[in-house]
């Protein structure tokens, strides 16, 4: 028996005897938030991702640099 079918058995048995309500809350948690994806995004957020990379492909944008040195002169204004 491998590592990996020791430790789920043992959790299996562990999880099955146990009455702790906080604990099998808690695993329940675990289980939830492992199965879902690591950034859930707004159907906004995903319409500005897909109008950036639009706006990308047609050259619409500018060099870091750029942007970095037009807010250092628009601050020295401020």
């Amino acid at each position: 028996m491998d590592i990996t079918t020791q430790i789920k058995d043992n959790l299996i048995l562990r999880i099955k005897n146990s009455e702790d309500l906080n604990f099998l809350q808690a695993l329940q948690t675990i289980f939830d938030t492992s199965e879902q994806s690591l950034y859930q995004l707004s159907p906004e957020q995903l319409e500005s991702i897909k109008t950036g990379r639009e706006d990308m492909r047609r050259g619409e944008f500018h060099e870091n640099k750029q942007v970095i040195s037009e807010m250092k002169k628009w601050l020295e204004k401020k």
